[in-house]
């Protein structure tokens, strides 16, 4: 171990020796961002930023596991993404259905996946279903895998889903006029039974959220951190909760 790293653990057990654990966010939504801009930076290629990304996540929610995080929701794909050129969607598809096949082998995880199925190519959505369908047994951390999510889209298909269940029952519009709620309407969304998260970190030092759950996040907290998605540290995401913990969150109170 260098000297570096020496530092470098010291400062983090510091920083975690300070947290606050009774105020850790249940559910943080993370946005992976910066992974192409962190392969050209050392000289690689795209896909293998994706992949270096990837491997990020098992250890992103080890450190979760250790303070208490009960949902997290990882944005893999955007709806946005798919504009991107052939030659780099598909290595970036085949990179998400080996994250998730290893997300539900690992068998302390419950994978939920949150997305439109429909965009995505028939391997992929195998590839989800079938890591949701082995977990839902697990009691560990729930963590959704956002592949093929766009927030928009999201309140889009859960008014589509509130009308399609309705029409079933014979309501009519004046009886769902009546009825229609903002809590009716988040039973429909992808993450329905599942807490709002508490905290939004994005990477790479973007400052907007690009859509990630609209309707969700209407009081959660943000963390933009510089990093790009690949070089973030445990000291980083320590450093997230702490910022948290440390905000006087009043709800419009």
């Amino acid at each position: 171990m260098n000297f570096r790293d020496l530092v470098y653990r010291l400062y983090a057990r510091r920083v975690e020796g300070r947290l606050d654990h009774d105020q850790v966010p249940k559910h943080i939504g993370v946005i992976l961002d910066g992974n192409r801009r962190w392969a050209k930076a050392s000289g690689g290629s795209a896909v293998q930023g994706h992949q270096a990304g990837a491997d990020k996540i098992s250890e992103l929610l080890g450190w979760c596991s250790e303070t208490d995080v009960e949902v997290v929701t990882l944005w893999m794909l955007s709806t946005d993404n798919f504009d991107r050129p052939e030659h780099e969607l598909k290595p970036l598809l085949r990179i998400i259905e080996n994250t998730v096949r290893n997300l539900a082998a690992d068998g302390r995880w419950r994978v939920h996946h949150v997305g439109t199925l429909d965009l995505l190519p028939a391997e992929t959505q195998l590839v989800l279903k079938e890591a949701e369908q082995s977990t839902s047994h697990v009691d560990g951390i729930i963590v959704n895998v956002a592949v093929g999510y766009g927030g928009r889209q999201e309140i889009a298909d859960a008014v589509r889903s509130l009308l399609l269940e309705h029409a079933e029952r014979g309501t009519t519009f004046e009886e769902l006029a009546e009825i229609v709620s903002t809590d009716l309407i988040s039973e429909h969304l992808y993450t329905r039974g599942q807490p709002d998260p508490d905290l939004v970190i994005r990477t790479s030092g973007e400052q907007r959220l690009s859509g990630f759950m609209l309707w969700q996040s209407a009081h959660s907290e943000y963390y933009f951190c510089e990093v790009f998605w690949p070089a973030f540290r445990k000291v980083d995401f320590l450093r997230a909760l702490r910022d948290y913990s440390a905000r006087h969150r009043r709800f419009g109170a």
